[in-house]
């Protein structure tokens, strides 16, 4: 169990290290949108710092879910990027594939913060 529990740890990391790293270095191409899509995408871009810092807690919290020692931490950091994903995918993408990987990669996190409860008792105290 400790492995397949690091194993999903590592790839749920790395999963969200590229998906932050593309936000700074653009090297995944884009799907086909649909015009409300596009509308949306050309919304986040007049944010100009709101792509670099979802990219950004996305490298961090990959990084830190990855180590077990931060592993508790990294899944608080990407947590509410992960509830966006999800919202994002269910509201925009009504026959995605995506939904999929969204709520399988939210069962992990939710896994992981429920193991490491212990160590969230001192912020709920």
């Amino acid at each position: 169990m400790k492995i397949v529990k690091f194993v999903l740890c590592l790839l749920f990391g790395f999963m969200f290290i590229n998906a932050g790293l593309d936000k700074f270095l653009h090297y995944m191409p884009m799907p086909e949108m649909k015009p409300e899509q596009i509308k949306l995408f050309a919304a986040f871009g007049e944010i100009v710092w709101l792509m670099p810092l979802i990219g950004l807690v996305e490298l961090i919290g990959g990084i830190l879910f990855i180590i077990p020692k931060t592993r508790a931490l990294g899944a608080i950091v990407i947590l509410p990027v992960l509830v966006g994903i999800v919202l994002h995918n269910f509201t925009l993408f009504p026959t995605n594939e995506g939904r999929i990987i969204a709520v399988i990669l939210l069962l992990i996190n939710i896994w992981v913060l429920i193991d490491n409860r212990e160590k969230y008792k001192a912020l709920l105290s």
